[in-house]
């Protein structure tokens, strides 16, 4: 049997843990591992008891060290062309999951690898982590979300230091740049503890609060409340408003029918 590249485990009361598993190649994008990072993020999106999502490895040193460059070696033009299709989907798979992610990152997170933990709404940084988007150095661009997602996240000056200087940082950097949203000792129980309160939330107010935020980022002030406004009308009259009311009324823990 064919070894799983990424594998999802399951944690109590709908965290969804994605684990990036080729450590013999510190997780580096291969076309197989793409694929199994497509097939993650289909698989997580038809779950709808999935609450939050935390990304992290299997190795000990590296989050993932960004694209195959062994298997792009051998790579003729055709071939680099034909694998480009399937190498964007892969770098959405997180990035449009309609839950929360984290990525948890104590290792290298090396181009792809930097753009993996950038796909995710939130990034918790370890001692041991490093981010770089080293592509212009290999004579590539960053090509899995990096030149918008990084100058989305920290603005433009700063993103361009990164990109165009191709250095690598610390976690502790991370943070001061804003690239980094916790900088702890321990990445992967930070994330499962934020994705453990998140999940406890109203699934129907976590995800239209996620649309809505994701929606209304490059609109203007007036088109983004008409977009809260819709998003506001889909959970305020949803089953889960009604017991959010009537679990604070009895004062328990709402028991959250969501979107089962």
């Amino acid at each position: 049997m064919t070894k799983s590249l990424v594998r999802i485990e399951r944690h109590d009361g709908g965290v969804a843990e994605v684990v990036l598993d080729r450590p013999e190649a510190m997780n580096a994008v291969s076309t197989a591992m793409a694929q199994a990072l497509v097939a993650a993020g289909d698989e997580l999106r038809a779950d709808t008891s999935v609450r939050a999502v935390v990304v992290t490895s299997s190795h000990a040193k590296a989050f993932c060290v960004g694209a195959d460059l062994k298997e792009r070696n051998g790579f003729s033009d055709d071939d680099l062309r034909a694998q480009r299709p399937g190498n964007r989907l892969a770098y959405r798979a997180l990035y449009d999951l309609p839950v929360p992610t984290i990525a948890a990152v104590d290792g290298h997170a090396l181009g792809g690898g930097c753009e993996i933990a950038l796909a995710c709404d939130l990034i918790v940084a370890g001692p041991r982590a490093g981010f770089a988007l080293p592509e212009v150095s290999v004579g590539v661009i960053p090509g899995g979300g990096g030149t918008q997602l990084l100058t989305r996240r920290i603005g433009w000056s700063r993103a361009a230091d990164l990109i165009f200087t191709a250095r690598r940082i610390g976690g502790e950097e991370g943070a001061r740049l804003g690239l980094v949203d916790r900088f702890v000792d321990d990445a992967k129980g930070e994330a499962l503890a934020m994705a453990a309160r998140i999940a406890q939330h109203s699934p129907v107010g976590v995800r239209n609060a996620k649309a809505a935020m994701r929606a209304g980022l490059d609109v203007t002030v007036d088109e983004g409340l008409d977009i809260e406004d819709a998003r506001w009308h889909d959970t305020a009259f949803s089953a889960d408003r009604a017991e959010g009311v009537r679990a604070f009324a009895e004062k328990r823990a709402p028991r959250w029918p969501g979107l089962s």
